[in-house]
């Protein structure tokens, strides 16, 4: 079945809304303590340049992230800020017991009321070793995905539960906090639709699932209590700079960071460098091209001609843009060249 959007062809991007994804990058030569006051720099940045929500990720055991505790992470950058939203993109529901993170986020709620945003995916976030370590049950393996989602919902809801709940999410219970399903894949766009739930697709690593993807979720949509047409957010990563030339320099550390993933080579954010030619094989430049397929990367008028192109293919309703820099002020920069375009 495919669907009809040429009634949204003419959507620009001053009609979307544009957020932050931030996986607050551990540089080489820097700390995870230089890498959380950037976050927190970047943050108040992002507030003040208009973006409508700012999300930090869960990964382990990745010497170049720093925002393994997901939700302490998201209390600093919102007790920092004073209006932007601040959530998880997302955090890694089998890793935990849906109770805990519905403490966590209902605390978070309860201090920063009408700010707080749930993202949720069911990768590990990390490779198995580590998975064992933080889920201790090795039989726990995402399979159960939709079974912990309603358990979670049902503690900010207990009208969702099958049964009368004897546990109870104190802070969580009562509380409105939006729940997002993340995916990369068909699972979590089915899931989400089903269920009528807010969907975000990370374009930014699996270019080649996009569209499908998003064609899926609308397809399977039910109205429901949250909302009554499908919410679809697209992840992209952008690299802008003034100049082109200087924008593709930026963009090789990004380029750095992937090839060292598919070398199972784990190590912190490189410099970027002149070529990246020299430093990877036929093999491994087309397996780049294959996940970094959707990334812009230019100077401020490209971008824009590149992201009005990208609503134009996924009519998306919002996209989170991620933004793997070296250079801290480089990456503010690009930030704000993204902000600037898109007015």
């Amino acid at each position: 079945m495919s669907t009809d959007y040429s009634a949204h062809n003419n959507k620009q991007l001053r009609d979307i809304s544009f957020s932050v994804l931030d996986l607050s990058p551990v540089v080489q030569g820097g700390t995870p303590a230089d890498s959380l006051r950037n976050t927190l720099d970047l943050a108040r940045h992002a507030e003040q340049w208009g973006y409508t929500r700012y999300w930090l990720a869960e990964h382990h055991n990745m010497p170049g992230i720093a925002s393994s505790a997901t939700s302490v992470v998201i209390g600093q950058v919102a007790a920092g800020t004073s209006k932007i939203r601040v959530g998880s993109g997302g955090i890694m529901l089998p890793n935990h017991a849906p109770l805990v993170i519905a403490e966590q986020f209902g605390t978070l709620e309860s201090l920063f009321p009408g700010r707080i945003d749930l993202g949720l995916g069911r990768a590990p976030g990390t490779d198995q070793i580590t998975m064992h370590a933080l889920r201790r049950d090795s039989r726990s393996d995402g399979d159960d995905f939709p079974e912990q989602l309603a358990e979670l919902r049902a503690y900010f809801d207990p009208a969702l539960a099958s049964e009368k709940n004897r546990v109870h999410a104190i802070p969580g219970e009562g509380l409105n906090v939006p729940i997002w399903l993340l995916g990369s894949s068909g699972f979590s766009a089915q899931l989400a639709g089903h269920l009528g739930l807010p969907f975000a697709f990370a374009s930014h690593f699996s270019p080649e699932n996009t569209l499908p993807a998003l064609e899926l979720y609308r397809r399977n949509f039910h109205p429901s209590g949250v909302l009554d047409e499908p919410y679809a957010m697209v992840g992209v990563n952008v690299i802008a700079a003034d100049t082109d030339k200087e924008a593709r320099r930026l963009a090789t550390s990004m380029q750095q960071q992937f090839l060292n993933l598919i070398r199972n080579n784990r190590a912190p954010l490189q410099p970027p460098v002149d070529n990246m030619d020299e430093l990877m094989s036929e093999y491994e430049k087309a397996v780049l091209h294959r996940q970094l397929g959707s990334s812009i990367v230019g100077d401020p008028a490209e971008v824009k001609e590149k992201l009005q192109a990208f609503l134009d293919e996924t009519q998306a309703d919002e996209m989170i843009v991620n933004a793997q820099i070296y250079d801290h002020q480089a990456r503010l920069r690009s930030y704000e060249i993204v902000s600037e375009v898109v007015k």
